[in-house]
Protein backbone atom coordinates (compact mmCIF):
# COMPACT_ATOMS: atom_id res chain seq x y z
CA UNK A 1 0.00 0.00 0.00
CA UNK A 2 1.09 3.46 -0.73
CA UNK A 3 1.94 5.83 2.09
CA UNK A 4 2.46 9.41 1.17
CA UNK A 5 3.53 12.75 2.93
CA UNK A 6 3.93 16.32 2.74
CA UNK A 7 7.14 18.01 3.13
CA UNK A 8 6.42 21.76 3.54
CA UNK A 9 2.85 21.91 4.76
CA UNK A 10 3.25 25.88 4.75
CA UNK A 11 2.95 26.25 1.05
CA UNK A 12 -0.56 24.64 1.07
CA UNK A 13 -1.54 28.28 1.92
CA UNK A 14 -0.65 29.06 -1.79
CA UNK A 15 -3.72 27.01 -2.62
CA UNK A 16 -5.91 29.31 -1.19
CA UNK A 17 -5.09 31.76 -4.42
CA UNK A 18 -7.02 29.47 -6.47
CA UNK A 19 -10.78 30.20 -5.41
CA UNK A 20 -9.99 33.92 -5.03
CA UNK A 21 -9.00 33.99 -8.60
CA UNK A 22 -12.09 32.53 -9.49
CA UNK A 23 -13.93 34.71 -7.69
CA UNK A 24 -12.15 37.46 -9.11
CA UNK A 25 -13.15 36.00 -12.76
CA UNK A 26 -16.41 35.54 -12.34
CA UNK A 27 -16.98 38.97 -10.86
CA UNK A 28 -14.96 40.65 -13.91
CA UNK A 29 -17.25 38.64 -16.52
CA UNK A 30 -20.45 39.82 -14.54
CA UNK A 31 -19.26 43.34 -14.55
CA UNK A 32 -18.11 43.20 -18.35
CA UNK A 33 -21.85 42.20 -19.13
CA UNK A 34 -23.15 44.83 -16.96
CA UNK A 35 -21.45 47.34 -18.71
CA UNK A 36 -22.11 45.77 -22.56
CA UNK A 37 -26.12 45.86 -21.62
CA UNK A 38 -25.62 49.53 -20.59
CA UNK A 39 -24.06 50.66 -23.85
CA UNK A 40 -26.15 48.43 -26.11
CA UNK A 41 -27.14 45.21 -27.34
CA UNK A 42 -25.75 41.76 -26.58
CA UNK A 43 -25.74 40.90 -30.44
CA UNK A 44 -24.16 44.39 -31.31
CA UNK A 45 -21.02 43.26 -29.71
CA UNK A 46 -20.68 40.24 -31.06
CA UNK A 47 -21.06 41.57 -34.12
CA UNK A 48 -18.27 44.44 -33.36
CA UNK A 49 -16.12 41.75 -31.54
CA UNK A 50 -16.28 38.23 -34.03
CA UNK A 51 -13.31 36.65 -32.77
CA UNK A 52 -14.12 36.65 -29.15
CA UNK A 53 -14.86 33.37 -28.23
CA UNK A 54 -16.15 33.41 -23.92
CA UNK A 55 -15.18 29.55 -23.90
CA UNK A 56 -11.54 30.70 -24.05
CA UNK A 57 -11.34 33.48 -21.72
CA UNK A 58 -12.84 30.67 -18.93
CA UNK A 59 -10.03 27.91 -20.58
CA UNK A 60 -7.48 30.17 -19.94
CA UNK A 61 -8.47 31.19 -16.52
CA UNK A 62 -8.97 27.10 -15.91
CA UNK A 63 -5.33 26.38 -17.42
CA UNK A 64 -3.76 29.25 -15.04
CA UNK A 65 -5.75 28.37 -12.30
CA UNK A 66 -4.50 24.75 -12.75
CA UNK A 67 -1.06 25.69 -13.00
CA UNK A 68 -0.85 27.65 -10.08
CA UNK A 69 -2.20 24.52 -7.74
CA UNK A 70 0.31 22.60 -9.71
CA UNK A 71 2.79 24.81 -8.55
CA UNK A 72 1.74 25.16 -4.71
CA UNK A 73 1.64 21.50 -4.70
CA UNK A 74 5.15 21.30 -5.79
CA UNK A 75 6.38 23.18 -3.06
CA UNK A 76 4.64 21.12 -0.84
CA UNK A 77 7.17 18.64 -2.35
CA UNK A 78 4.68 15.24 -1.50
CA UNK A 79 6.47 12.27 -1.06
CA UNK A 80 5.63 8.80 -1.71
CA UNK A 81 6.35 5.44 -0.29
CA UNK A 82 5.56 2.27 -1.78
CA UNK A 83 6.73 -0.44 1.06
CA UNK A 84 7.47 -1.35 4.44
CA UNK A 85 10.47 -3.11 5.69
CA UNK A 86 11.94 -4.60 8.35
CA UNK A 87 14.84 -3.05 9.90
CA UNK A 88 17.39 -3.85 12.32
CA UNK A 89 18.33 -1.04 15.09
CA UNK A 90 20.15 -0.73 18.20
CA UNK A 91 18.26 1.07 21.36
CA UNK A 92 16.62 0.69 24.08
CA UNK A 93 12.94 1.10 25.44
CA UNK A 94 12.06 4.20 27.01
CA UNK A 95 9.19 5.88 28.64
CA UNK A 96 7.94 9.57 29.39
CA UNK A 97 6.37 10.19 32.47
CA UNK A 98 4.95 13.06 32.47
CA UNK A 99 3.17 14.70 35.50
CA UNK A 100 -0.23 16.47 34.65
CA UNK A 101 -1.44 17.29 37.92
CA UNK A 102 -2.71 20.82 38.82
CA UNK A 103 0.61 22.03 40.34
CA UNK A 104 2.29 21.53 37.20
CA UNK A 105 0.18 24.64 35.67
CA UNK A 106 2.00 26.87 38.22
CA UNK A 107 4.42 29.67 36.02
CA UNK A 108 7.25 30.02 39.08
CA UNK A 109 9.13 28.59 35.10
CA UNK A 110 8.06 29.94 32.05
CA UNK A 111 6.08 29.56 30.13
CA UNK A 112 4.36 27.19 32.65
CA UNK A 113 5.99 23.66 34.36
CA UNK A 114 3.52 21.47 32.01
CA UNK A 115 4.28 23.30 28.63
CA UNK A 116 8.32 23.00 30.11
CA UNK A 117 7.70 19.61 30.64
CA UNK A 118 6.27 19.08 27.25
CA UNK A 119 9.62 21.20 25.49
CA UNK A 120 11.99 19.16 27.34
CA UNK A 121 10.42 15.76 26.06
CA UNK A 122 10.12 16.83 22.46
CA UNK A 123 13.65 18.06 22.79
CA UNK A 124 14.94 14.73 24.16
CA UNK A 125 12.81 13.06 21.03
CA UNK A 126 14.70 15.29 18.86
CA UNK A 127 17.79 13.60 19.86
CA UNK A 128 17.05 10.32 19.56
CA UNK A 129 18.28 7.74 16.89
CA UNK A 130 16.59 4.61 17.13
CA UNK A 131 15.57 3.98 20.96
CA UNK A 132 11.27 3.05 21.00
CA UNK A 133 9.54 5.23 23.04
CA UNK A 134 5.98 5.44 24.81
CA UNK A 135 4.05 7.76 27.09
CA UNK A 136 2.74 8.00 30.45
CA UNK A 137 0.28 11.16 31.60
CA UNK A 138 0.02 10.99 35.20
CA UNK A 139 -1.67 12.71 38.33
CA UNK A 140 -4.21 11.21 41.07
CA UNK A 141 -3.92 8.10 38.41
CA UNK A 142 -1.85 7.04 35.60
CA UNK A 143 -2.68 7.02 31.85
CA UNK A 144 -1.09 5.41 28.86
CA UNK A 145 -0.91 7.99 25.91
CA UNK A 146 1.29 6.16 23.61
CA UNK A 147 2.46 2.88 23.38
CA UNK A 148 6.20 1.72 23.05
CA UNK A 149 6.79 3.27 19.20
CA UNK A 150 9.35 4.23 16.85
CA UNK A 151 7.71 6.98 14.97
CA UNK A 152 8.79 10.22 16.47
CA UNK A 153 6.17 11.88 14.77
CA UNK A 154 3.45 10.41 16.25
CA UNK A 155 4.77 10.70 19.58
CA UNK A 156 5.40 14.37 19.49
CA UNK A 157 1.50 14.70 18.45
CA UNK A 158 0.34 13.09 21.51
CA UNK A 159 2.77 14.90 23.54
CA UNK A 160 0.99 18.15 22.48
CA UNK A 161 -1.97 16.93 23.94
CA UNK A 162 -1.10 16.57 27.76
CA UNK A 163 -2.84 18.42 29.71
CA UNK A 164 -4.21 18.31 33.09
CA UNK A 165 -7.97 17.73 32.55
CA UNK A 166 -6.76 14.27 30.52
CA UNK A 167 -6.68 12.20 34.30
CA UNK A 168 -9.82 13.08 36.34
CA UNK A 169 -8.12 12.63 40.18
CA UNK A 170 -5.74 15.03 41.06
CA UNK A 171 -2.61 14.44 43.23
CA UNK A 172 0.89 12.81 42.11
CA UNK A 173 0.28 9.22 42.43
CA UNK A 174 4.20 7.57 41.17
CA UNK A 175 3.01 4.19 41.62
CA UNK A 176 0.18 4.01 38.98
CA UNK A 177 3.29 6.25 36.80
CA UNK A 178 5.49 3.00 37.59
CA UNK A 179 2.62 0.54 37.08
CA UNK A 180 1.45 1.67 33.64
CA UNK A 181 5.21 2.10 32.17
CA UNK A 182 5.62 -1.49 33.30
CA UNK A 183 2.23 -2.38 31.40
CA UNK A 184 3.77 -0.90 28.64
CA UNK A 185 7.52 -2.60 28.77
CA UNK A 186 5.66 -5.57 29.22
CA UNK A 187 4.62 -5.89 25.57
CA UNK A 188 8.55 -5.25 24.79
CA UNK A 189 11.71 -7.64 24.48
CA UNK A 190 12.73 -8.45 27.60
CA UNK A 191 16.13 -8.42 26.73
CA UNK A 192 16.29 -4.19 25.84
CA UNK A 193 17.18 -2.06 28.42
CA UNK A 194 14.40 0.14 29.59
CA UNK A 195 14.18 3.74 31.06
CA UNK A 196 11.78 5.81 32.71
CA UNK A 197 12.06 9.38 31.61
CA UNK A 198 9.92 11.24 34.77
CA UNK A 199 9.11 14.74 34.29
CA UNK A 200 7.56 16.37 37.08
CA UNK A 201 7.85 19.02 39.84
CA UNK A 202 8.70 15.81 42.84
CA UNK A 203 5.40 17.76 44.29
CA UNK A 204 3.18 15.36 46.65
CA UNK A 205 4.52 11.98 45.73
CA UNK A 206 2.62 10.49 48.25
CA UNK A 207 3.04 7.18 50.69
CA UNK A 208 3.75 4.89 47.40
CA UNK A 209 6.91 6.26 46.35
CA UNK A 210 9.01 3.40 48.19
CA UNK A 211 6.64 0.56 46.50
CA UNK A 212 7.04 2.13 43.25
CA UNK A 213 10.89 2.29 43.86
CA UNK A 214 11.44 -1.25 44.57
CA UNK A 215 8.73 -2.60 42.03
CA UNK A 216 11.11 -0.34 39.15
CA UNK A 217 14.15 -1.87 40.40
CA UNK A 218 12.97 -5.67 40.43
CA UNK A 219 12.15 -5.10 36.85
CA UNK A 220 15.52 -3.31 36.02
CA UNK A 221 14.00 -0.29 35.28
CA UNK A 222 15.83 2.39 35.92
CA UNK A 223 14.41 6.12 36.42
CA UNK A 224 16.07 9.74 35.04
CA UNK A 225 13.77 11.94 36.94
CA UNK A 226 13.47 16.06 35.85
CA UNK A 227 12.44 18.32 38.27
CA UNK A 228 10.57 21.17 36.44
CA UNK A 229 9.57 24.38 39.06
CA UNK A 230 11.25 26.56 41.79
CA UNK A 231 12.11 26.09 45.46
CA UNK A 232 10.54 29.35 46.04
CA UNK A 233 7.60 28.36 43.94
CA UNK A 234 4.11 29.88 42.92
CA UNK A 235 0.22 29.68 42.39
CA UNK A 236 -1.67 27.59 40.33
CA UNK A 237 -3.41 29.87 37.88
CA UNK A 238 -7.04 27.85 36.71
CA UNK A 239 -8.24 29.20 33.55
CA UNK A 240 -12.22 29.30 33.44
CA UNK A 241 -14.89 30.69 31.58
CA UNK A 242 -12.55 33.38 29.87
CA UNK A 243 -11.07 34.93 33.28
CA UNK A 244 -8.21 33.28 35.96
CA UNK A 245 -8.11 32.32 38.93
CA UNK A 246 -5.95 30.32 42.18
CA UNK A 247 -6.22 27.24 43.26
CA UNK A 248 -7.03 27.48 47.12
CA UNK A 249 -6.73 24.60 49.26
CA UNK A 250 -9.70 23.92 52.18
CA UNK A 251 -9.50 27.18 54.05
CA UNK A 252 -9.50 29.46 51.43
CA UNK A 253 -5.93 30.40 50.88
CA UNK A 254 -4.12 30.30 47.86
CA UNK A 255 -1.81 27.16 47.16
CA UNK A 256 1.88 27.99 46.85
CA UNK A 257 3.35 24.62 44.83
CA UNK A 258 6.92 24.51 45.05
CA UNK A 259 9.18 21.91 43.60
CA UNK A 260 10.40 18.81 45.54
CA UNK A 261 13.89 18.35 44.72
CA UNK A 262 14.76 15.69 47.08
CA UNK A 263 11.99 13.82 46.59
CA UNK A 264 13.01 13.11 43.00
CA UNK A 265 16.79 12.70 43.90
CA UNK A 266 15.56 9.77 46.19
CA UNK A 267 13.79 8.13 43.50
CA UNK A 268 16.42 8.69 41.28
CA UNK A 269 19.21 7.30 43.32
CA UNK A 270 16.50 4.13 44.53
CA UNK A 271 16.71 3.22 40.77
CA UNK A 272 20.68 4.08 39.33
CA UNK A 273 19.15 6.69 38.10
CA UNK A 274 19.80 9.91 37.74
CA UNK A 275 17.87 13.56 38.34
CA UNK A 276 18.71 16.23 36.83
CA UNK A 277 16.92 19.73 36.39
CA UNK A 278 14.55 20.57 34.14
CA UNK A 279 14.97 24.36 34.14
CA UNK A 280 17.45 24.35 31.54
CA UNK A 281 16.36 22.64 28.91
CA UNK A 282 19.73 21.81 27.22
CA UNK A 283 21.02 20.03 30.01
CA UNK A 284 18.18 18.14 30.44
CA UNK A 285 18.96 17.23 26.62
CA UNK A 286 22.89 17.09 27.12
CA UNK A 287 22.63 14.41 30.58
CA UNK A 288 19.80 12.31 28.75
CA UNK A 289 22.77 12.02 25.97
CA UNK A 290 25.41 10.81 27.99
CA UNK A 291 22.76 8.58 30.22
CA UNK A 292 21.65 6.99 27.25
CA UNK A 293 25.51 6.56 26.08
CA UNK A 294 26.36 4.91 29.19
CA UNK A 295 22.93 2.25 29.02
CA UNK A 296 23.43 -1.09 26.91
CA UNK A 297 21.84 -0.93 23.41
CA UNK A 298 20.12 -3.67 22.15
CA UNK A 299 18.87 -5.32 18.63
CA UNK A 300 15.44 -5.25 17.82
CA UNK A 301 13.35 -5.28 14.86
CA UNK A 302 10.79 -2.39 13.54
CA UNK A 303 9.01 -1.61 10.80
CA UNK A 304 9.26 1.43 9.13
CA UNK A 305 8.37 2.94 4.93
CA UNK A 306 11.08 3.18 2.45
CA UNK A 307 11.24 4.58 -1.02
CA UNK A 308 10.17 7.70 -0.23
CA UNK A 309 10.43 9.79 -3.42
CA UNK A 310 10.04 13.65 -3.70
CA UNK A 311 7.24 14.67 -6.20
CA UNK A 312 7.46 18.19 -6.66
CA UNK A 313 9.35 17.71 -10.29
CA UNK A 314 5.92 16.44 -11.80
CA UNK A 315 3.64 19.22 -10.31
CA UNK A 316 6.17 21.78 -10.72
CA UNK A 317 6.45 20.40 -14.44
CA UNK A 318 3.31 20.44 -14.97
CA UNK A 319 2.70 23.94 -13.92
CA UNK A 320 5.18 25.46 -16.23
CA UNK A 321 3.80 23.46 -18.86
CA UNK A 322 0.20 25.20 -18.60
CA UNK A 323 2.06 28.80 -17.80
CA UNK A 324 3.15 28.38 -21.56
CA UNK A 325 0.00 27.22 -22.57
CA UNK A 326 -1.62 29.98 -20.95
CA UNK A 327 0.69 32.85 -22.98
CA UNK A 328 0.11 30.47 -26.00
CA UNK A 329 -3.86 30.45 -25.61
CA UNK A 330 -5.41 33.47 -27.45
CA UNK A 331 -9.40 34.78 -26.69
CA UNK A 332 -10.04 34.45 -30.14
CA UNK A 333 -12.51 31.41 -31.81
CA UNK A 334 -10.62 28.65 -33.90
CA UNK A 335 -12.09 27.04 -36.25
CA UNK A 336 -13.56 23.78 -34.34
CA UNK A 337 -14.70 25.96 -31.62
CA UNK A 338 -16.84 28.36 -33.77
CA UNK A 339 -17.84 24.85 -35.59
CA UNK A 340 -19.48 23.66 -32.14
CA UNK A 341 -21.00 26.85 -31.76
CA UNK A 342 -20.70 26.58 -28.00
CA UNK A 343 -22.91 29.75 -27.00
CA UNK A 344 -25.12 30.03 -30.16
CA UNK A 345 -23.11 32.30 -32.00
CA UNK A 346 -22.93 32.43 -35.29
CA UNK A 347 -20.94 35.47 -35.31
Amino acid sequence: MAMWELDEKKYLWLLLAVPVLVLLFLYNLYWKKRRQREFGDASLFRQLAPERSDFKSALKMGVLVLALACIAIGLVNPKIGMKTETVKRQGIDIVFAVDVSKSMLCEDVAPSRLKKARQIVSQVINNLAADRIGIVAYAGSAYQVLPITTDYGVAKMYLESLDYTMVSSQGTSLQDAVQKANDIFKDTDKDVSKLVIMVSDGEDHGEDSDEAIEEATKNGVKIITVGVGTEAGGRIPLRENGGIRFQEDRQGQTVITKRNTASLREIAKATKGGYVDGNNTREVVEYVKKALDNIEKSDFEAQQFTDFASQFQWFLGFGVFLLCLDLLLLEKKTAWIRRLNLFNDKG
